[in-house]
């Protein structure tokens, strides 16, 4: 492996929104959700802190990312400690699909020129925590690397 960075993104997951489209003068016209480009764009501040003024990586990289969710307050607290010991699944929305793709869109020309360079997605989850967040680690693959 050569290069690889690593970095959270603090509080809640957000997952990619639909893009919409609408008519205007008789055209369609398309916008992404505000949610999603807001949070596409905190995304970038921190893989742009992460990359410490590196270009982005050029070939095939790997992806892992850990999205951290709070404990619903609700909970009884039998059921919130299994929750923080990793005992209880993160089964609710947004689909971990979704929120890999808002992540990765937001790395786009900082991380890596293109997502299509994720050639491997290693350890991506969604578990319940004390402090939510998103941990992404992505890192340069060599040529042969399994």
């Amino acid at each position: 492996m050569s290069h690889q960075i690593a970095f959270t993104i603090p509080g809640e997951p957000v997952a990619k929104g639909r893009a919409r489209a609408f008519v205007r003068a008789g055209r369609v016209a398309h916008y992404t959700p505000a949610k999603t480009e807001n949070y596409e764009a905190r995304v970038a501040i921190f893989a742009r802190q992460a990359m410490a003024g590196a270009l982005p990586l050029a070939g095939a990289v790997s992806l892992s990312v850990v999205a951290r969710f709070s404990i619903p307050a609700s909970w009884s607290k039998k059921r919130k400690q299994a929750a923080a010991e990793g005992r209880e699944h993160v089964t609710k929305r947004p689909d971990l699909d979704n929120v890999l793709k808002a992540i990765k869109d937001g790395m786009n020309g900082i991380a890596w020129l293109d997502d299509s360079q994720v050639v491997r997605l290693v350890d991506c989850r969604k578990v319940y925590a004390e402090l939510p967040g998103v941990d992404v680690i992505v890192a340069g693959l060599e040529v042969g690397d399994a």
